[in-house]
């Protein structure tokens, strides 16, 4: 009976390290899907380095009261997986908004970003922000924008002078 009771500690205390450890985490309700589907959503979420379990939710709400995360306690009901993201906290609520899109029974439940609490609408806007690269990207484009046009400037000035002195 212990040794029940000793393997229940560790998945709580695994699910606890991933919370603290993952950048977001996102709850989705995976009833209905089917083995290809959730073997699809699966690969895609290996891809992008996105580790995506199925927790009993008794030792899920351990986890989340031992770790403060009590606002996810309201969205642990019925069959439940999540999703942790390591590397970028956008990419989980992307993959799985992408694939609620055409598998329309996955539900976004909720999820967390660097600690906070998320409800759905956030999830589902979070979703909607560019990947990194494109957000560097568009940040290195808006700085470089006014140096080019600044040169453009300059380099017309010398044109012009050196036209006035030929």
């Amino acid at each position: 009976m212990s040794s029940k009771l000793d393997i229940k500690k560790q998945i709580v205390e695994e699910i606890k390290e991933k919370f603290s450890k993952a950048q977001s985490a996102v709850i989705v309700d995976y009833r209905g899907l089917t083995v290809e589907e959730v073997t699809e959503l699966r690969k895609k979420m290996r891809e992008a380095g996105v580790e995506y379990k199925v927790y009993k939710n008794t030792m899920t709400r351990m986890a989340a009261q031992e770790t403060g995360f009590e606002a996810l306690l309201g969205d642990l009901t019925g069959p439940n997986a999540i999703a942790f993201g390591y590397n970028d906290p956008v990419t989980p609520a992307k993959i799985l908004s992408d694939f609620a899109k055409d598998h329309k029974k996955l539900e976004l439940k909720a999820g967390l970003v660097e600690g906070q609490y998320c409800d759905v609408e956030k999830v589902k806007a979070m979703a909607n922000i560019p990947p990194r690269e494109v957000l560097l990207a568009q940040f290195l484009g808006s700085i470089q924008s006014p140096v080019s046009g600044f040169a453009r400037l300059v380099k017309a000035i010398a044109d012009k002078q050196e036209g006035i002195e030929a």
